[in-house]
């Protein structure tokens, strides 16, 4: 039986993690595709923060998004020339050259401040709680985005993040063409064939955390969008994410199995996954059926999700 051992005390919700393998060795994460045009704030800004807070914005020239989700967007929307920092999570290129702040929900407040923002972007997970109060504290605008964890959820972000930035009208425009690359991308699942069922496990071996993704997960709604069936959900799991038991793996039954490249890697591969317990006495590992998405994009749901979806239909339905 495999257990997860998560320093956070709670497998719920894990954080997102940068991979470190290199481009031959896992599938490319998708490239930003930037709004034409440079959007030049209107300001100031009154919004209503996640946490109920109501925050003016005045300057936007420093901007620093505190998770890669958020930066994806800020950067999306042509405002990346204005970014200071970057969490863990922000793989794409364009943000390579920042300085690191954050780690996984970790906020570093003394390396937040150094950086001299104008404006805070963070979402309902970033903490601790005593670092979000102590930037609070600070003077500087700290606006909260609700994190998305599914496809509906993707348009009201964007328009969220760009309204506090004061380019709503590329909001509208970037939450638009979003919608609509993403409804592309759901029509190209084959009509009419078998669903596969796909488990998403969590896996940081290093660590040794093991979780199946259930109802929630933000791989759910991935999976079901690319014409497939999430596997955690159909056992009955009702949490986003669950210890993994041989007894699990084997009941979800999975035809294909959905990792993160960090993940997958962490196992020592597709050969270390199926040799953990319970993995080969599912079809997916009698047949060797792997989709592994590099970490920094799966489940951002912001403007490259449609690009990761069309991946998972590819590869999802491959015989």
């Amino acid at each position: 039986m495999l257990v997860a051992m998560c320093a956070c005390g709670s497998p719920a919700r894990p954080p997102l993690a940068a991979t470190t393998r290199t481009p031959q060795e896992q599938p490319p994460a998708p490239p930003l595709e930037i709004l034409p045009g440079t959007p030049d704030p209107k300001l100031p800004t009154e919004v209503t923060s996640a946490d109920g807070k109501q925050v003016t914005i005045t300057d936007a020239s420093r901007i620093l998004p505190l998770t890669g989700a958020i930066s994806e967007v800020v950067f999306t929307l042509g405002l990346g020339n204005r970014v200071v920092g970057r969490d863990i999570a922000a793989t794409f290129p364009e943000a390579a050259h920042l300085p690191l702040v954050t780690r996984a929900h970790d906020v570093s407040v003394e390396g937040v401040l150094s950086l001299r923002p104008t404006v805070i972007l963070a979402d309902e997970e970033t903490g601790p709680p005593e670092a979000m109060e102590q930037l609070r504290g600070s003077g500087i605008p700290v606006v909260i985005v609700k994190p998305a964890w599914s496809l509906p959820e993707v348009a009201p972000r964007i328009k969220a993040i760009a309204q506090a930035l004061g380019v709503a009208e590329a909001g509208e425009r970037l939450a638009g063409r979003t919608e609509a690359q993403v409804k592309a991308a759901r029509a190209k699942a084959p009509a009419g064939a078998a669903k596969p069922r796909v488990a998403f496990l969590y896996l940081r071996g290093t660590a040794g955390v093991y979780l199946i993704g259930g109802k929630g997960s933000g791989a759910d709604s991935m999976i079901e969008a690319a014409g497939g069936v999430d596997a955690g959900t159909a056992m009955g799991l009702t949490k986003a994410f669950t210890p993994i038991t041989s007894e699990a793996l084997i009941a979800a039954r999975p035809d294909v199995i959905l990792v993160m490249s960090k993940g997958l890697q962490s196992v020592g591969g597709i050969d270390g996954l199926v040799r953990i317990q319970g993995i080969a006495q599912t079809p997916a590992g009698q047949r060797r059926r792997v989709v592994d998405v590099e970490d920094g994009s799966l489940l951002n749901f912001g403007p490259r999700t449609a690009r990761v979806l069309e991946t998972l239909v590819e590869r999802m339905h491959q015989a």
